[in-house]
């Protein structure tokens, strides 16, 4: 974890050694290590823009397709790491659909979208997995999961269970002044926050909107020193200290851990 000297602010807590604490961070730098590997080769097999994922999501068909296979509904902004884990693990009987990422910027449309999505996979045969946390919906994408019988991955956000949904929750009232981004948000900085805050043409407004925030946190979910660069660029433009936590994977790896056994009879 890295947190800039300048502007002053409290200072950043001393990561925790041993224990809990220190297994959990030897797994999430195994997880990075093992996402920054398989998101290169991802990369160069062609994965899906960022650009693309915003606007359109992705279909990502099974390397080796079985029957009644699983299919993985997610958010366009989740793409990458899950195609990571996918990689990294062999999972290539996984279907992964991305719905756009911009949906994030209409949280109200999200719960109609995946019912859309989870009643066209299972007509192609395919048991779905929802890869969204709450995303704003307020209860509502989590009671139409429950009323079409499809498992949803836990969490009130993308943050929580990127970080760890206990560790996240456990942190509680310290994080309040946080503002968080993850390695796809930093990518996509201005798509997500500078343009629809509408600091492009309102840049005066910034110490309003985040006069009450101290620090930019980016959760890291693989080791890349430009994605480091664009967190520190995004903390600065919005006036905060920066501090970059390598979470890995989070709990994301044992949901699509989950999906990924063959349903049971």
């Amino acid at each position: 974890m890295t947190q800039d000297a300048e502007p002053p602010g409290p200072a950043a807590r001393p990561a925790r050694r041993g224990g809990a604490g220190g297994r959990a961070a030897a797994r999430a730098a195994a997880h990075a290590a093992a996402g920054t590997r398989a998101a290169r080769q991802a990369a160069q097999a062609g994965a899906p823009a960022d650009d693309a994922l915003t606007e359109t999501g992705c279909d990502a068909p099974a390397a080796s397709p079985a029957s009644g296979g699983a299919s993985l509904i997610a958010c366009g902004a989740l793409a990458h790491e899950i195609l990571a884990l996918i990689r990294v693990n062999g999972w290539t009987h996984l279907h992964l659909r991305c719905l756009p990422a911009k949906l994030h910027l209409r949280p109200e449309l999200i719960p109609d979208e995946v019912a859309r999505a989870v009643a066209e996979e299972r007509a192609a045969a395919r048991d779905p997995f929802v890869v969204y946390a709450d995303c704003g919906t307020g209860g509502r994408l989590q009671a139409r999961c429950d009323a079409l019988g499809v498992e949803m991955i836990p969490g009130p956000h993308c943050y929580s269970f990127f970080d760890g949904n206990a560790a996240f929750a456990a942190r509680g009232d310290a994080e309040m002044t946080a503002f968080y981004l993850t390695d796809f948000l930093v990518r996509q900085f201005d798509a997500f926050v500078w343009r629809p805050m509408g600091l492009d043409r309102r840049p005066e407004l910034r110490d309003m909107l985040f006069g009450n925030y101290e620090r930019l946190v980016h959760l890291a979910q693989v080791e890349d020193p430009e994605l480091e660069r664009l967190g520190r660029e995004a903390a600065a433009r919005l006036g905060l200290l920066h501090e970059r936590r390598l979470t890995g994977y989070g709990d994301l790896s044992d949901f699509l851990a989950r999906a990924a056994q063959p349903a049971s009879d």
